[in-house]
């Protein structure tokens, strides 16, 4: 049985501490502070589940205010777990956007534990800045994106700089810099 507090507790500690804490991602900052971000724990506990859940959630944020929700954290602690099998989902994700006819409205940025990014190592440190407690489907409103991009002129130079910065950091400085607790956990 999982208990959905702990899971939503690892993941606002992985967010604020690393996302955040980072500025792995300069956008997540203002919707964190505002309590725009919905979390949702996913009882699934295989792709099939986990799709039905992205569905209903990709519905769900399709229709709330967007003052009140900003994002979505579908959070997938029992499902995906294999990295090669959430890039599958990942395919069907992007699939069952299209079939929503929610493209260019929503989009979804990927995160899992054992993230690995084309052409890298299994154990090469960049893969670190889009590795989380659990597989994550973070659901995301397009028009948001617009609006920070805006907002952070040299949007394009985030990758680059979040591969530099864990470069410097490594492996080791990484995990302590995520052991230690953040401010608002």
């Amino acid at each position: 049985m999982q208990d959905n507090d702990a899971v939503i507790a690892a993941t606002r500690h992985w967010l604020t501490r690393a996302v955040i804490g980072l500025n792995l991602c300069p956008f997540a900052k203002a919707v964190h502070v505002k309590d725009q971000i919905r979390y949702v724990v996913s009882a699934a506990h295989d792709m099939e589940g986990a799709l039905l859940d992205l569905e209903k959630e990709l519905r769900w944020l399709s229709e709330a205010d967007p003052r009140a929700v900003d994002t979505t954290l579908l959070i997938l602690p029992q499902a995906l777990l294999d990295f090669h099998e959430y890039n599958d989902a990942l395919f069907f994700a992007g699939r069952m956007l299209r079939q929503l006819r929610l493209e260019g409205e929503l989009q979804i940025a990927s995160f899992h534990p054992d993230y690995q990014f084309e052409g890298t190592a299994p154990d090469d440190v960049e893969n670190f800045t889009n590795r989380s407690p659990y597989p994550i489907l973070h659901l995301l409103r397009e028009a948001s994106i617009d609006r920070a991009v805006d907002a952070f002129p040299e949007a394009e130079t985030i990758y680059a700089r979040n591969e530099a910065l864990m470069r410097k950091m490594g492996a080791a400085g990484y995990h302590d810099w995520m052991a230690r607790p953040a401010d608002d956990d």
